[in-house]
């Protein structure tokens, strides 16, 4: 298959079958460097990252999303999330029916997917095939101290290659997420070259701006330019530098109270014409709804009250970009 996906809005989302999503039309495709774009205005297609509403049944916690104005959910489909991978085959399907009964898209999720080799892997994505999901985000890598940072490289773009190849047959695309710390990909640099190893439009980057900046700084926009190209999806969060304990750390914020220029973080996604989903995540004071626990320490009106409070401002700061 070499076209690209052709991104939908909740309401034409929601009429297809999971059947025909395999046959959706999908755009050229040259190389893994050539952008997604789109020549018309670019709208906002925002979903909740679910982790924050584990402490509800998949019903309330669709119910909620919806009630609150998301678009779909970025449902948890891996350890301790909304589906155990485990259970897979029995839950996700529970959890689409009741996304789609409250009119949700159900076209993304986070996963810890990354070795192909892997059964339950295997079946996880088979299974968000089937089920209408278009993409997912990948585990997280790490470079071991006995190998080489290059050797890690070389053989993580392998690992990508095969990744992709099974994505490619089931039609749905894997995304890597730039995380801070001393994960791969924590330098956005470091993406680029194993993604690139892949050449292949069905696995890509979900770019974070908030462990962009905390790793970037000043540099984030060069990092932003170079990977714009393999961007697939976004997530959004917001920080401050504090200290605790002594310590110099992020800390996280409500959007529009930390270091995030969205007005310029946006005018830049515009002018690439980044026309991919977005993903919002809520890690800072929820009661423990930040942490995915599934009881909380406040009351639920409130942890959705501060949880649309950012997604007000995300619709807001994106409609001020220029």
């Amino acid at each position: 298959m070499s076209k690209k996906p052709t991104i939908y809005s909740r309401r034409k989302f929601t009429k297809l079958s999971a059947a025909g999503l395999a046959s959706i039309p999908l755009l050229s495709f040259n190389n893994a460097a050539q952008p997604t774009v789109s020549t018309s205005p670019i709208d906002l297609e925002v979903h909740l990252f679910s982790k924050h509403l584990q402490f509800l049944n998949y019903e309330d916690m669709s119910a909620a999303a919806a009630e609150m104005g998301f678009d779909g959910l970025d449902l948890t489909v891996r350890k301790k999330g909304h589906v155990l991978p485990e259970n897979v085959a029995s839950d996700l399907p529970k959890a689409v029916k009741a996304m789609k009964k409250h009119g949700l898209s159900s076209n993304m999720m986070s996963t810890n997917v990354w070795d192909i080799s892997s059964e339950e892997h295997k079946t996880v994505l088979k299974t968000a095939s089937k089920l209408g999901f278009t993409r997912y985000r990948t585990d997280w890598l790490e470079y071991p101290e006995d190998r080489s940072i290059e050797e890690s490289q070389n053989l993580y773009g392998e690992e990508a290659k095969k990744l992709a190849l099974f994505n490619e047959e089931l039609g749905i695309i894997g995304a890597y997420q730039n995380h801070a710390g001393m994960h791969v990909g924590a330098a956005v640099w470091d993406i680029p070259p194993i993604l690139d190893a892949a050449k292949s439009q069905f696995i890509g980057c979900q770019y974070d701006i908030r462990h962009a900046i905390v790793e970037g700084g000043k540099s984030w926009e060069l990092g932003l330019r170079r990977i714009h190209t393999h961007i697939n999806s976004l997530v959004i969060k917001d920080f401050k530098w504090g200290v605790i304990d002594g310590k110099w750390q992020p800390i996280n914020v409500p959007l529009g109270e930390g270091m995030v220029d969205f007005n310029h973080y946006f005018s830049l996604i515009k002018k690439y014409k980044i026309n991919v989903p977005v993903s919002l995540h809520v890690e800072y004071d929820l009661g423990g709804a930040e942490k995915g626990n599934t009881k909380i320490t406040i009351d639920k009106d409130e942890v959705l009250s501060r949880i649309k409070k950012d997604l007000v401002y995300l619709k807001n700061a994106w409609n001020r970009a220029l």
